[in-house]
């Protein structure tokens, strides 16, 4: 069975769009859950009627789910604790305040999220200001329709949210609605000036031409002059509003892996408890084959009749493991993951050479660098400074509990020149350090390099959060070092006009 295949067996709606019905089924791919919809597990053989039961229409036993696996990979060497990059900008108080609400509103989470959810093609980012403080909500854009400005493409005009929902589910968020009244409909729209609610209204039934009802009671106006969503494609090479999906040129392959070793499972399984094969003499002429239960489980045939039952050999079960490991193979090289082998390696090895190994994971991250970041990180921060202009009194930055009164207020930063400084891939091993650090001491001392250069580089193996305020130490320790070093000399120099 091949992904066109198990997609056609997936529940479909015909109320949503194509591109709905296939972002769903992409994400249930990402989710390990794109057998969940068949009805016989892989060890169920035959079905109610004592009918046999096809491979591809039971679930697998085994998942291997090497496409999560890949997105996980990538995205934690995009945007882990150790890879997520530093701000910088032409107004160092920009850059500093930007750096503080990276780390209280935890955005390396946010962006490790977008990046995973959004490996099926795109994800989009809201922003919400409340009570002047920020706050980020990851969500899937199975369900969302993007607007952008005719004169400006680039620029998002409005964002619309529409879902079916249960009448229990409305009921319990607050809503007036018959319980028995069937599958509702859920929009909402954000724009430039509010996050507009509707009243929900009954997927059936419902004329062609309604248009649904403002719920006054839920809308919000957060007037903050530009619609509060970073829409981002996922990589070069998708349609419309989405991108390319990181996965889906390897699902074909998973599927076979799957069913592969489900298969060579229950070949073990056998082997291990064989049945007894019986001739029963008093069969009468003409009837079927019946399986007895019981822990010796047997086969009663008739006496004319011979049965032979197919046992996996180790051969046999060697020859499929092998077959996976090609498989695995195959899957890593389509969409660029890691195919390290651990267990080959006998000793930590560079920074350098941790890259060159894992290449291909190295360059898929790289793709991602610039839709993610360049796309959706910066994006996100030039919204950031767009509302702490837009915000009367400024946006407050602090954790979630903490005491918002006492919290740091920023106003009017400035978007002008922001950029991001990236640590390496790989983290660096004490001899990598040693050697940059040689190379960028030479390089200061024959004037090539400035000293705030060369601490710039070195920040990020050294987690230096502020250059600024690392060279001011340095000065101070310069300072220190030559007031002792002048007192020493000027007591080796009392010393010595001592008469003897």
């Amino acid at each position: 069975m091949d992904w066109l295949s198990l997609k056609k067996t997936m529940p479909q709606d015909r109320d949503f769009s194509e591109r709905t019905r296939d972002l769903v089924a992409l994400g249930a791919v990402l989710d390990g859950t794109q057998y969940d919809h068949i009805a016989y597990a892989f060890s169920e053989e035959t079905n109610g009627s004592n009918e046999y039961v096809p491979l591809d229409q039971r679930r697998p036993s085994i998942k291997t789910n090497l496409c999560r696996i890949v997105v996980d990979d990538a995205v934690s060497l995009l945007f882990s604790e150790g890879h997520f990059p530093s701000v910088q900008a032409k107004d160092q108080n920009t850059a500093d305040a930007l750096n503080r609400i990276i780390k209280a509103r935890q955005l390396n989470s946010v962006m490790i999220e977008a990046a995973t959810l959004g490996s099926v093609g795109s994800v989009a980012i809201l922003m919400r200001v409340l009570k002047r403080k920020l706050f980020f909500s990851v969500l899937p854009t199975a369900y969302l329709m993007p607007e952008w400005l005719a004169d400006d493409p680039g620029t998002l005009k409005s964002v619309r949210e529409r879902y079916k929902v249960a009448p229990a589910d409305l009921i319990e968020r607050g809503y007036d609605v018959d319980p028995k009244g069937g599958l509702h409909w859920f929009q909402r729209v954000w724009d430039d000036n509010a996050e507009t609610w509707f009243q929900p209204w009954p997927v059936r039934g419902t004329p062609k031409d309604f248009e649904p009802k403002v719920d006054e009671k839920r809308t919000v106006t957060h007037a903050l002059g530009f619609c509060p969503f970073v829409w981002i494609k996922n990589l070069p090479g998708g349609e419309g509003v989405d991108g390319a999906c990181t996965f889906k040129p390897a699902i074909d392959t998973v599927i076979e892996g799957d069913y592969q070793m489900s298969q060579a499972g229950r070949g073990l399984k056998y082997s291990s408890d064989p049945t007894l094969v019986l001739k029963d003499m008093a069969a009468g002429t003409g009837a079927a084959p019946q399986r007895t239960g019981g822990a010796a489980r047997m086969l009663s045939i008739q006496p004319e009749s011979d049965a032979k039952l197919l046992e996996i050999n180790g051969t046999a079960a060697q020859a499929v493991l092998e077959h996976f490991k090609a498989l695995r193979v195959l899957v890593l090289e389509i969409i660029h993951g890691n195919r390290t082998d651990a267990d080959r390696l006998s000793a930590a090895s560079s920074g350098r050479a941790m890259e060159l190994m894992n290449q291909s994971l190295v360059w898929l991250a790289d793709r991602m660098k610039i839709t993610y970041a360049e796309g959706g990180l910066l994006a996100l921060l030039r919204m950031i400074c767009r509302a702490s202009a837009a915000v009367k009194d400024g946006l407050i930055i602090c954790a979630d509990g903490d005491d918002a009164s006492t919290a740091e207020v920023v106003e009017n930063l400035d978007l002008a020149g922001i950029s991001l400084r990236w640590p390496p891939w790989y983290a660096p091993t004490h001899t990598d350090k040693q050697a940059l650090t040689t190379a960028l001491k030479v390089a200061v001392g024959g004037g090539i390099l400035s000293r705030e250069t060369a601490v710039s580089v070195l920040a990020p193996l050294y987690d230096i959060e502020d250059v600024q305020a690392e060279l001011t130490k340095i000065l101070a320790d310069q300072k220190a070092e030559d007031a002792r070093v002048k007192s020493q000399a000027a007591t080796v120099t009392a010393n010595e006009n001592v008469p003897e």
